[in-house]
């Protein structure tokens, strides 16, 4: 016997089912409404790159304490039971018991201990400006986001209205064709003209879809969450100068920071490396005790010790890591300064963009003026039989192109000063 599963209806019962139950139902949740700066502040709460940002602070966090407990004292017991072959004379038992406690103060290690706390501390503010960093990024992210998603809309609603007038101007044409005012040519030119405007709205409605489901990635909202944005595309005018931004970037740039702290941090393993050359003191007090039954707490004697330690000779195993570290700070020094040099160089060609952009806003927004201008004479001159439908046709075409250009000046110019501002390392609130 052959069974057939019809999947639709099943699917559909079960969402049907789902609803009445007062269930959740994936993608039919209600539309969310978000402001750029809502979007940032959720991007920041849930996106994954804070959370392993912070999990690797913590992590620098208790780097630092273990480098502090090592100018600690520590305490250490050892139990252990040995079975003779037969009695000696010094032991005139088969078993023994010993039991040990040691408990050991380092008073001097040549600074090999305070070195590993002060690059432990350099290292855990590195993690507080890989964190700012971090947060700065998941800002331009979700702004980059919000804005793709912003002009995606704008393209949909450009695409549609060309798709409306084409479809107005081919009744027109139509309605002249039956009277025998124009040629056939004139519809099957408009009906091709409106069947690629309609394959753009596609493509249009396609792209903005894509960008919805990047921006709930970014914002960490389910992947087909309908998104509703209170805000538009828009041109605010950027306060700084490109000297003045350079100058900020390089001295509030997260980067820039960390490269030089890099550079301290290397400096302390020089410090470390160079200990080994240096004696070393620490205090020892020990309690041992031994017996031949279990758990061996008698004959009791204690000790105390005052031991220091020098390397004589090494084969030049410690002149090697002080080399090798020294080599660390050269490299630490030069990274810095090729960091530094990449983010001028960053901030210039951002500024430089945001620049363009908003001068293609200037030029674009005129020739949307002029495009609608010359649209509306060409369809007047059509109607009134002295204008060709060729002219209507490429005055569409150039309406289309006119506001499509300044939609993206519009979106080039906020995307561009997002990106400078992260490039100048303004901090995240």
């Amino acid at each position: 016997m052959i069974v057939r599963h019809d999947w639709k209806k099943r699917l559909a019962a079960a969402l049907v089912g789902g609803v009445l139950l007062g269930g959740t139902v994936t993608g039919l949740a209600a539309p969310v409404e978000l402001s750029l700066e809502e979007s940032i502040a959720l991007a920041l709460k849930n996106n994954p790159a804070i959370k392993i940002s912070e999990a690797d602070r913590d992590k620098a966090a208790w780097t630092l304490e273990e480098a502090r407990a090592g100018r600690g004292p520590t305490l250490d017991f050892n139990h252990t039971f040995t079975r003779l072959e037969e009695e000696s004379v010094t032991w005139p038992y088969r078993d023994k018991f010993s039991n040990s406690l040691t408990l050991s103060l380092p008073l001097y290690t040549g600074g090999k201990v305070e070195g590993s706390i002060n690059a432990a501390k350099i290292g855990l503010d590195i993690k507080d400006w890989e964190m700012a960093r971090t947060r700065q990024q998941l800002k331009l992210d979700a702004t980059t986001a919000y804005f793709s998603l912003m002009q995606a809309k704008n393209l949909v609603q450009v695409n549609q209205e060309s798709v409306n007038s084409l479809a107005e101007h081919l009744k027109n044409v139509q309605a002249q064709y039956e009277v025998g005012t124009v040629a056939k040519s004139d519809v099957l030119r408009s009906e091709v003209e409106l069947a690629d405007a309609e394959q753009k709205l596609i493509a249009a409605q396609n792209t903005y879809d894509v960008a919805m489901a990047s921006l709930n990635n970014v914002i960490g909202l389910p992947l087909d969450s309908t998104i509703t944005l209170k805000e538009n595309l828009k041109r605010d005018k950027f306060a700084f100068s490109m000297a003045d931004s350079i100058s900020y970037a390089l001295q509030h740039r997260p980067e820039v920071i960390e490269a030089d702290a890099t550079i301290a941090q290397a400096k302390e393993t020089v410090k470390i490396s160079n200990a080994d050359r240096l004696p070393t003191l620490a205090l020892q007090g020990t309690n041992n005790w031994q017996d031949h039954d279990f758990p061996g707490s008698k004959d009791s004697n204690w000790t105390i010790s005052l031991n220091a330690s020098l390397n004589v000779f090494d084969s030049g195993l410690t002149d090697a890591k002080v080399k090798g570290a020294k080599a660390d700070v050269a490299v630490a020094a030069e990274t810095a300064r090729q960091t530094k040099d990449n983010v001028a160089l960053d901030v210039r060609q951002n500024y430089l963009n945001m620049v363009e952009a908003d001068k293609r806003i200037e030029t674009s927004s005129v020739a949307v003026a002029k495009a609608e201008e010359d649209f509306k004479i060409a369809q007047v001159r059509y109607a009134a039989g002295v204008g060709t439908n060729l002219d209507v046709m490429d005055a569409q075409v150039a309406l289309t192109t006119a506001k499509t250009n300044y939609i993206n000046a519009l979106h080039d110019y906020n995307t561009s000063q997002a990106k400078l501002e992260k490039a100048m390392g303004i901090e995240v609130k």
